[in-house]
């Protein structure tokens, strides 16, 4: 009972980032990726700071800037390059590589031994978000897929080291650290790329709002933790619950057309999701004891 609450606690934080697309484009100023980024990350994460009372000792902040920005600097830069080169399908079919991406790095990283099952369970995954979102006339370019790429590598990275480096603290502290670590990193890069943001109106700042503390504070504490008691093999698989959710809100609430193909591919989705937490659970992470602190 216990192992199914933390897998649909866990499985809501992708289903939630689905709604960040609709989020950005109907509340948010257009043409400011890195500042949106920052005001989604720095936010939330100082507040979380004020929640848990607990700064990172001084041996473990090369870890959580590391980890801040590979979970969050690098992925929503990458993310954001991606969809101003590529059309939506292709960056999103190619960032659902990253479970497969999770299962090699978490073979390298962790010992998790890599079952035949996951890793059919992650390519059909591919192909479902690519029937899901991919249209026949989608063009590539060189720099647009080696960024969606770095994305999906930024966040595989991202999962198996969150789950190798487990500090003696809680899910809760453990988020606060990476998101105030990510919107550190990511400052000095919207200062300088994005001057001018506009003052934000009351429907950006509930954009914002949602981002933060829902889209952030919320989905990376239920994700990391996640990490922490299932592992990256079972967890992975859910991150495919992200484009779905944002077809079926753009269905649902803008009135888009949803077609045969697109069907099957959620089918195919759901299915790989089913099967992908299953063969996560016959191959579990070789046990990771937490790094003490000193002091």
């Amino acid at each position: 009972m216990a192992r199914t609450l933390d897998l649909i606690s866990t499985a809501m934080a992708p289903a939630i980032w689905g709604t960040s697309y609709i989020v950005a484009t109907e509340m948010l100023p257009d043409g400011y990726p890195l500042t949106v980024s920052l005001l989604r990350a720095l936010p939330a994460g100082l507040l979380l700071l004020l929640i848990v009372r607990r700064l990172p000792p001084k041996d473990w902040l090369g870890r959580i800037f590391i980890l801040g920005g590979l979970n969050f600097t690098a992925l929503w830069t990458f993310l954001f390059l991606a969809a101003y080169r590529l059309p939506g399908g292709v960056a999103a079919t190619l960032g659902a590589t990253q479970p497969l991406m999770v299962l090699f790095l978490a073979k390298a990283a962790l010992g998790t031994r890599l079952s035949m099952p996951g890793v059919v369970a992650a390519c059909a995954g591919v192909v479902g978000v690519g029937l899901l979102i991919l249209s026949p006339e989608a063009k590539l370019d060189v720099f647009g897929v080696m960024a969606a790429i770095g994305g999906a590598l930024a966040m595989a990275s991202g999962t198996v080291l969150t789950r190798k480096w487990q500090p003696p603290v809680s899910a809760l502290t453990f988020t606060a650290w990476q998101l105030t670590a990510g919107g550190l990193l990511l400052l000095p890069m919207a200062l300088f790329f994005e001057p001018g943001f506009p003052v934000p109106s009351a429907l950006n700042l509930a954009g914002f709002v949602w981002l933060g503390l829902v889209g952030a504070a919320l989905t990376y504490f239920l994700w990391f933790r996640g990490i922490a008691r299932l592992g990256p093999a079972s967890v992975t698989a859910f991150t495919l619950l992200s484009p779905l959710s944002a077809v079926l809100l753009g269905w649902g609430l803008l009135g888009q057309q949803l077609s045969f193909e697109q069907a099957c591919g959620a089918a195919i989705v759901m299915l790989s999701v089913w099967l992908g937490q299953r063969a996560g659970r016959l191959a579990p992470a070789t046990t990771v004891a937490p790094l003490r602190t000193k002091g």
